[in-house]
Parts: structure tokens; sequence; C-alpha cells
């Protein structure tokens, strides 16, 4: 695990960026994993900004997201892919055929197989960007998630639910489910890259970064990934 701290969020921004951005140029069919919430929105920001300065182009690029509301349709404000057509996939090349979020409406056990079976066909995801939650989670893996889980139905823990609030009118129009990348399928792409910024990741990056590798902590799983960067901020780093 690779662990670089920054001053500031933007500088995290700026290396996650640089590196899907050469990433994008030395392999234009790169299979990306995107993220949701607060940690990714300066990253895709500088993304646009390069498409349209210096025209990387994403035509070929296939993206697979972490997750999406049950529930929720493209069309919810709320849902996550209304998220990424909104502050992303608008605003470059890429295909629209070539974008996937999991789908929290209709028969979710064969929503939760055909999105593995997506990932599969196309040779898995070579780059995950992900966060990390004040609980440890990833993805929508909360405590207690089995290691060795693939695309499932999450039951959403009451603290990620308060954490998300900001988002809806209340915490009760939250969801209390989503579909969501299982740990083995995060496990399983080529390399990983978490940013986590602010006081409040301090915990949960000691956990995952020097606790025990175990389930109560989920991202703590990443100990055994071969290829993961850890880009933070001084505050998030500052129980390591």
């Amino acid at each position: 695990m690779n662990i670089t701290t920054y001053l500031t969020e933007e500088e995290i921004a700026n290396a996650a960026t640089a590196e899907i951005i050469e990433a994008v140029r030395r392999n234009p069919k790169t299979v990306l994993g995107l993220s949701t919430g607060n940690s990714p929105m300066r990253v895709y920001e500088m993304l646009i900004q390069d498409h349209k300065t210096n025209g990387t182009s994403y035509k070929d690029v296939i993206t697979f997201n972490l997750d999406e509301y049950v529930g929720l349709d493209g069309a919810s404000e709320q849902s996550y892919r209304y998220f990424m057509d909104k502050f992303l996939f608008k605003h470059i090349d890429i295909e629209p055929t070539n974008t996937h979020v999991p789908s929290g409406i209709g028969n979710l056990t064969e929503n939760c197989e055909s999105y593995e079976k997506l990932i599969k066909a196309v040779g898995g995801i070579d780059i995950q960007l992900i966060g990390i939650g004040t609980n440890g989670h990833i993805a929508f893996n909360e405590p207690g998630t089995p290691f060795d889980s693939k695309t499932h139905i999450a039951v959403l823990s009451i603290e990620t639910i308060a954490a998300n609030s900001k988002y809806f009118e209340s915490e009760e129009a939250i969801p209390k489910q989503a579909v969501s990348m299982g740990i083995q399928s995060i496990m399983d792409a080529k390399r990983i890259i978490m940013v986590a910024f602010g006081k409040s990741k301090a915990k949960p990056i000691a956990g995952m970064v020097n606790g025990p590798i175990t389930t109560a902590l989920p991202a703590s799983i990443l100990q055994k990934h071969p290829n993961v960067s850890v880009l933070l901020d001084k505050e998030a780093a500052s129980l390591l």
C-alpha cells in the first residue's frame, strides 16, 4: 500500500487525475471504476477540464460505478446515475452505452449477477477510484460484509445514512438499501486509488493501514491488494 500525504484537496485530486489521464492516453480502451460523493468531485472537474483543453478522448473508455440506491432510477436527482451524467459523462466524449451504473430497480438479484458478468466480459477494471466511509466502508460494503462478496444488495448502516442525509430532504427519504460492488469485486481491480480528506477520515484510515485485517473495518482488506495508492491530506493522515 503506497500512502502519500498532500497539503490540500486540490493536490490530492490533481495526483489522482493525472494518473487516470495517463492511463487513458496509454490505453484508449481503459476500464475505469468510478465512485460518487464528495471525494471524487474535484477529480471529475479536472478530467473535464483536461478533455476540453487537451483533447483527451474517452470514446473507447468503459466505466463501472461502485453502487446505486435501491428504488431510484436514473431520472432521480439523488441517484448515482444522475450524479455521474451531471458531473462527468455529459461533459466528455464517452459513449453513453460504455458507462455502467448498477440498477437499483427491477429484479435486484439479476441486476447484481448481470453487473458482475459485464465487468468480467470486458476483462475487469483497470483502475478503481474509491473513497472510504467514516466506519471504514468501501462502496456500500458496511462493517461485517464478507471479504469474498461480489455485487450484492447492501443494507446501509445508520452511520452511512446519517452521512448521506445532506443529499436528501431528510434521513427518512434515504433508501435503506443499495446495489453495491462487493469487496471482492473491488479487490479484483488491477489498480486501486483511494482519495480521502478531512479529520473524520483519520480513524478509519489509521485502522485500514495499521490495524488488523477484519470485516469490522472493510477497507482493511486493501492491505492485501498488490497495487493500491492512498492519497490523503494531513488531517486524514493525522493518526498514522
